[in-house]
């Protein structure tokens, strides 16, 4: 049996609102803010094994620095477990400096996929840490508590910590990379997070507009087998291979969701791409609709499912799915890895409103090729394909992407410093360039594309009628618009 230590599991003090926890972390136009799901993963685990958890998530609570610092210095923890990423890098290294301050004895442990990228970089540039998680990190900071734990405050000795997996830390000689930790198999041992939810956060401090509020979001998988050059969780974090919860143990957290949150409206599934085996997801779907449960879900999926899948998908609540369509060019696709075509596009998108299933496009601009011509094809397949949301965005590129790792090659990083990923309004920023683009006219092109799809007058009439029929579309809509509109209209922001 362990000795139980006392642990803070920290989502930093950052700019009002700041979504750190999504694949491209900022403050939205929209108002999003991701539940830190895998945060919660690495808390529901350290209680398992006794330890009595702090969980903040300041930037949904509205702490500054000196709450968390002073909730630290009442707290006294053993451990801090700190989320972090690209654009943030410089301000969390600071509030890991406050916390050392106030706590001298204190661990510092940072997390996430800019860390998990660029381990000895972060270790150097921040003296407070005392060690970076490389990929998933449950069971690395369940391990680290325990070896912490057994110490009984005294610091881990250097040949302790040569023996957690899937550290980097700093030894006597230099930073030590530690073997990387393997990627968890059995999902279903792992706690349910929305039990985490429950005892550690206010659900209605989240929003995705893409879900009916008030949400919560779980995953049913890990990993994604696609090859996209863009995506930052599967070549950073959770890796290629696809892995599974079993259907029985999603379905009892969501029954448990659906009794222990009587007021959530729905479930929005993180999965990189929950539609990626259809085969399961049909088994999913038949599984939701046995159990009778009655909440909405939105997913992830790819372009490519079959009508029939979806029909039954839409039968099991499934209300909206978020689709990566990119471009409407087929050699800027290919240069993504994308591996679909605009007709199987069009064919995705048919069957979609044939079974009743709202979709959110997602599209990108800047790529190697990406030209002019190129970004109009993108925005005239946009509009041709008619899905009930889009998002036009420059394409961002993160430390361990096959795209970062190609602009940079190429001389075309635009930005100098972790934090120039944001605008001064925590916006995204537009940081690349390519052979026929330069970052202004990529963001111009955004906004311009942003306000043909979203000011025509067909599309007005299409929300119009929308909110009219299903009130619980109004709220979402409304709620989503209110600071998405200025946006809209000021333009020349990412």
């Amino acid at each position: 049996m362990i000795r139980p230590m006392k642990i803070l599991v920290l989502n930093p003090p950052f700019l009002p609102r700041f979504s750190r926890a999504q694949r491209s972390p900022a403050v939205t136009k929209s108002g999003t803010i991701y539940f830190p799901l895998w945060l919660a993963y690495a808390v529901g685990v350290l209680e398992a094994e006794g330890h009595e958890v702090s969980f903040i998530d300041a930037p949904a609570r509205g702490w500054d620095v000196a709450q968390v610092t002073e909730h630290a210095r009442a707290l006294v923890p053993g451990l801090v477990v700190m989320d972090t990423s690209t654009p943030s890098l410089a301000n969390d290294l600071m509030v890991a400096e406050r916390l050392k301050g106030a706590c001298p004895k204190v661990f510092i442990i940072a997390v996430g996929t800019h860390v998990s990228a660029l381990p000895g970089e972060t270790l150097e540039m921040g003296p407070a840490l005392d060690a970076v998680a490389r990929r998933e990190y449950d069971y690395t900071v369940r391990d680290l508590a325990a070896l912490l734990a057994a110490g009984g405050g005294q610091p881990p000795r250097p040949e302790e910590l040569a023996g957690v997996e899937g550290i980097s830390w700093r030894g006597p000689e230099g930073v030590v990379h530690n073997p990387d930790r393997p990627f968890i198999e059995d999902l279903d041992a792992l706690p349910w997070v929305s039990k985490v939810y429950q005892r550690h956060l206010n659900i209605d401090d989240y929003f995705n507009p893409n879900a009916i509020p008030p949400m919560v979001t779980l995953i049913t998988s890990r990993g994604c087998p696609f090859k996209c050059t863009f995506c930052v969780y599967p070549q950073t974090f959770t890796g290629r291979a696809y892995r599974f919860r079993g259907i029985p143990d999603v379905v009892a957290e969501m029954a448990w969701v659906q009794e222990a949150f009587p007021r959530v409206r729905s479930i929005f599934f993180e999965d990189d791409t929950l539609t990626a085996d259809k085969e399961r997801c049909r088994a999913f779907s038949l599984a939701v609709i046995k159990r009778g449960l009655k909440l909405a879900w939105t997913a992830n999926s790819r372009v490519g499912l079959d009508y029939e899948t979806m029909v039954l998908m839409r039968q099991a609540g499934c209300r909206q799915l978020c689709v990566g369509f990119e471009s409407g060019d087929p050699a800027v696709l290919k240069t993504m890895k994308k591996g679909i075509g605009s007709d199987t596009m069009l064919r995705f998108m048919a069957d979609a409103r044939r079974a009743g299933i709202l979709i959110h496009g997602c599209f990108m601009l800047g790529f190697p090729g990406e030209t002019k011509a190129s970004a109009k094809m993108t925005v005239d397949l946009a509009l041709a394909l008619k899905p009930d949301t889009v998002q036009f965005y420059p394409v961002m590129v993160y430390p361990g992407t096959e795209a970062f790792a190609e602009y940079e090659r190429l001389g075309w990083l635009t930005a100098g410093r972790w934090q120039d990923w944001l605008t001064a309004e925590g916006l995204h920023n537009c940081v690349v360039r390519n052979e026929a683009l330069d970052s202004a006219e990529i963001v111009r092109l955004c906004d311009q594309a942003r306000r043909r799809f979203y000011l025509r007058p067909g599309y007005v009439l299409y929300k119009l009628t929308q909110v009219a029929k299903s009130p619980g579309e109004l709220k979402r809509t409304v709620r989503a618009g209110r600071t998405f509109a200025k946006h809209l209209l000021r333009g020349s922001r990412v």
